[in-house]
């Protein structure tokens, strides 16, 4: 079973969450942990031979250390690349909470030291006219990584984000900054000295700019000690 469980949300849409989740999968796997990982919907996948895939799910699959199929990894997949209700709407699927804890739950069971379990878009995306993605780590039970995306406006939104987590009754086990184009945001230093000091949260990195990801060139930004104490 896997001992430390993590669900991994972002302050919006592309922020960064596969890079920061695939990152920390390769720092843990630097200290000798096994992982698994997760981002049970998934929206804007391909056709392929092998059914449709999505490019998040198959940097999750090459990022941690245990094998798993492509379905375990990502059990709902959905081709068009918009909200994933809308997107389930079209595909004459339904989505609710109950299913997609169940799939975590059974991935849970994976002998492992650290799971991630990728959120898509931000905190209250939709499931359902009455479900939002926020009701499935609240089900689970599992602290929350928050993906900030270095860039303006960002303050407002970590910390909207950070209370909305909170007043769902979970713990931010850590944040991660993200640089989100080539250039560095304006002020980024004092953006980041106020997250650091408003989150309430440890800060586990913030992740350079890079022209082609690199998850392993990633984890050397990161210090993911603090999520293995306790």
């Amino acid at each position: 079973m896997a001992r430390k469980t993590f669900f991994v949300t972002g302050t919006d849409t592309g922020v960064g969450k596969t890079m920061v989740s695939a990152a920390i999968l390769e720092a843990a796997k630097a200290l000798g942990k096994r992982t698994v990982a997760m981002k049970p919907i998934a929206s804007g996948c391909d056709q392929t031979p092998d059914g449709l895939r999505n490019e998040d799910a198959l940097i999750l699959q090459e990022a941690i250390t245990e094998k798993l199929s492509y379905d375990r990894i990502n059990p709902i997949a959905l081709e068009p690349a918009i909200a994933p209700h809308v997107a389930a709407q079209q595909a004459g699927k339904g989505l609710s909470a109950q299913r997609l804890v169940g799939f975590c739950r059974g991935l849970q069971m994976q002998p492992a030291d650290l799971m991630l379990i990728e959120g898509a878009g931000g905190w209250r995306v939709p499931l359902n006219d009455r479900e939002t993605y926020s009701v499935v780590p609240r089900e689970l039970g599992v602290p929350v990584i928050l993906v900030v995306a270095l860039k303006l406006g960002c303050i407002n939104h970590a910390l909207l984000t950070a209370e909305a987590i909170r007043g769902d009754g979970l713990v931010i086990a850590g944040w991660v900054a993200n640089r989100p184009e080539p250039e560095p945001m304006a002020c980024e230093r004092e953006t980041l000295d106020y997250l650091t000091n408003h989150l309430g949260a440890p800060r586990l990195g913030v992740l350079p700019w890079l022209d082609e990801p690199a998850p392993p060139v990633l984890a050397e930004s990161l210090t993911v000690a603090p999520l293995f104490e306790n």
